[in-house]
């Protein structure tokens, strides 16, 4: 069942590869979507795909990067929109 989520990630998560390092997996798991820093230090990213690997992307966010401390992860669930063609980076 395809899925969609926005996530924002709260901690140390700006500076430490975080944006790359969600792309890399969001890559390696077939999704697809955005990753960015907002204004508040916090990293936001919108996936969309299969419903078991968007779960493992979560999984992977609640830690993160060698070098992040992920304090906080807020998940909302929605339809799939079907809406992206690859997973980027925005700035």
């Amino acid at each position: 069942m395809r899925s969609k989520i926005h996530v924002v990630v709260s901690g140390r998560v700006q500076g430490v590869f975080f944006r790359y390092f969600t792309k890399e997996n969001a890559q390696k798991l077939g999704l697809f979507g955005w990753v960015k820093n907002t204004g508040d230090g916090n990293v936001e990213l919108v996936a969309e795909g299969e419903k078991g690997d968007l779960e493992k992307l979560i999984g992977k966010l609640r830690k993160g990067p060698p070098l992040a401390t992920v304090r906080d992860l807020k998940v909302e669930w929605d339809d799939n929109s079907e809406e992206f063609t690859e997973f980027s980076v925005r700035y």
